[in-house]
């Protein structure tokens, strides 16, 4: 069996004369078209989807609903379908979507599409 000193020396790595140095100090090397304090640069504008600059449009109570049953994974995935589809599915499939959420899509009063629609 080997000797602990050997085994030290075996791993040990040595630097060779010559290799990879570190750059001597010069000018900074910041881009030139950083955002940052005092920098004149500016920033692209935001995303703006259906009209508004993020998701906090005015809605009613009953859009709050609609938005939490948007959110709510339980009931699958909603992109690609509208509410009304997505509530029936997770029916179809023994989920027991809310019936207030049904109640208000047969309405017509409030919107179909789910939240994330023409966003993502």
């Amino acid at each position: 069996m080997a000797s602990k000193s050997s085994m030290k020396g075996f791993y040990k790595q040595q630097k060779k004369s010559g290799g990879i140095t570190k750059p001597s100090k010069s000018k900074s090397t910041k881009p030139k078209n950083a955002a940052a304090i005092g920098s004149n640069v500016t920033q692209p504008s935001a995303l703006i989807s259906h009209g508004s600059l993020d998701l906090k449009d005015n809605y009613d109570q009953n859009e709050e609903v609609l938005r939490q049953f948007d959110m709510n994974m339980v009931y699958g995935p909603c992109l690609g379908m509208n509410r009304l589809d997505r509530w029936e599915r997770a029916k179809k499939l023994g989920m027991n979507p809310p019936a207030d959420v049904e109640r208000l899509l047969r309405s017509n009063k409030v919107r179909n599409e789910c939240l994330w629609d023409g966003r993502v």
